[in-house]
């Protein structure tokens, strides 16, 4: 039976070693050079939703790709030990923060990741700067994090609001899609991507109409789908994710607005999740970016298929991206020869990342991993033939004109000219 890890735990471990491995197979299996390891062991924290709207795009999935990252890099270096814990943020900023603290102070964490939302995201990286840990985001989403509030210590991996609204909302502009109502989360993920989408569509010559903020979790968006199918916008921007974005859809649907023809609806964050708790004849035909697709070529699908024989489904961008993030840390470790978080953040800037995830990626001096991502469209149940056959990807995004350049950065520790 494939292992799958019960879905109500809230807190866990997951202790991965091979260091008697190493003492049976001799110092021809050894690491490159001995370790100076804090604590004698490399430990990662993964801080997510486990129980809430995220808990399908992070969640146990993110657990499991970090437990396959580590145990794939422990095969092929026998001597390390990694220890992996885990633990539900709720998607409460002041829980995360709490967590990453305890972690740091008491339980000797090098790295957090996943981190799921931008609110918790931004509070656990201001943790790791006052302890200096390493922090690296593959859920969150706000371009702050590599803006005013990037950090020393921590990485924005996979997608941020940046390329997700240059992705989408740069696209759909120029094709004549120039006016925009935007639903939007209400915190500062929901934030951030409004802004974001809105400069893309002004760069365009578009306009926003308006914006509407609903709670994170909500269930019924049809007083929101209403002021914005009003507003005779040519596009509804859906500026949530997760659980959100999913029931926003289908009071679209229920509303018929894209049948309509009058106007289009737009998800600007959105995941293999979400389709798949959709289905093709209710979600076919949108359009939007994505970091990563898990039938786009052999080496993701290889990976991909391995992760499903885990959890039965098939990877997020952001589960896909703990993954490849782990292990570049963990290679990062290995060649700084220390978890000394100066030595690894170096290292981690210095090593490209090529994998199933990104080819010739790289992490800038604003902690921004840039690579390309992919402008997709959801298939309609004909064009799809096997399981999780969803998108048709559109475009390449190349990672230059992917992610905010660098001259227009607010990062402090970006070297201006």
């Amino acid at each position: 039976m494939p292992f799958k890890m019960p879905f109500k735990a809230r807190v866990g471990r997951i202790v991965l070693f091979s260091g008697a491995a190493a003492a049976l197979l001799g110092p021809g299996h050894a690491t490159a050079q001995p370790l100076r390891l804090s604590d004698g062991i490399v430990k990662i924290g993964v801080l997510t939703d486990l129980s809430g709207v995220y808990s399908a795009v992070g969640g146990q999935g993110a657990v499991e790709a970090v437990r396959m990252a580590a145990d794939d890099f422990m095969k092929t270096n026998p001597g390390i030990k990694v220890d992996v814990i885990y633990a539900d943020h709720q998607n409460k900023a002041d829980i995360a923060a709490s967590k990453a603290r305890e972690w740091f102070d008491t339980q000797q964490v090098d790295m957090i990741t996943d981190l799921a939302s931008s609110g918790a995201g931004l509070a656990v990286v201001d943790v790791a700067r006052q302890k200096n840990r390493i922090a690296i985001a593959t859920g969150p989403s706000t371009s702050d994090l590599t803006g005013t509030k990037c950090t020393p210590v921590s990485v924005h991996y996979v997608y941020d609001t940046y390329a997700l609204a240059h992705g989408a909302g740069d696209a759909m502009a120029k094709r004549g899609a120039d006016s925009w109502y935007f639903i939007a989360a209400d915190y500062a993920f929901g934030a951030a991507l409004v802004k974001d989408t809105t400069e893309a569509i002004k760069a365009d010559g578009g306009k926003v109409l308006g914006t509407v903020r609903a709670p994170l979790n909500t269930a019924d968006f049809s007083s929101y789908m209403l002021q914005a199918q009003s507003s005779g916008a040519k596009v509804i921007g859906l500026a949530n994710a997760g659980g959100d974005f999913v029931n926003a859809v289908k009071s679209a649907n229920e509303f018929g607005i894209a049948r309509s023809g009058k106007q289009q609806i737009a998800g600007l964050l959105v995941f293999l999740s979400d389709i798949h708790a959709l289905g093709l004849q209710t979600a076919q035909g949108l359009q939007f970016a994505t970091g990563f697709y898990w039938d786009r070529n052999d080496a993701s699908r290889k990976w991909s298929k391995r992760f499903y024989d885990k959890m039965n489904v098939m990877p997020t961008q952001a589960q896909a991206g703990d993954y490849s993030s782990t292990m570049h840390y963990l290679e990062a470790v290995k060649a700084a020869g220390t978890d000394e978080t100066a030595a690894v953040m170096k290292k981690m800037r210095e090593l490209p990342i090529n994998d199933f995830f990104a080819t010739n990626g790289r992490i800038r001096e604003d902690g921004r991993m840039v690579h390309d991502m992919y402008l997709v469209q959801v298939k309609s149940p004909a064009q799809s033939h096997y399981p999780w056959d969803y998108y048709s990807i559109k475009a390449v995004i190349p990672a230059d004109q992917a992610f905010r350049p660098l001259a227009e950065s607010t990062c402090p520790l970006v070297k201006k000219p």
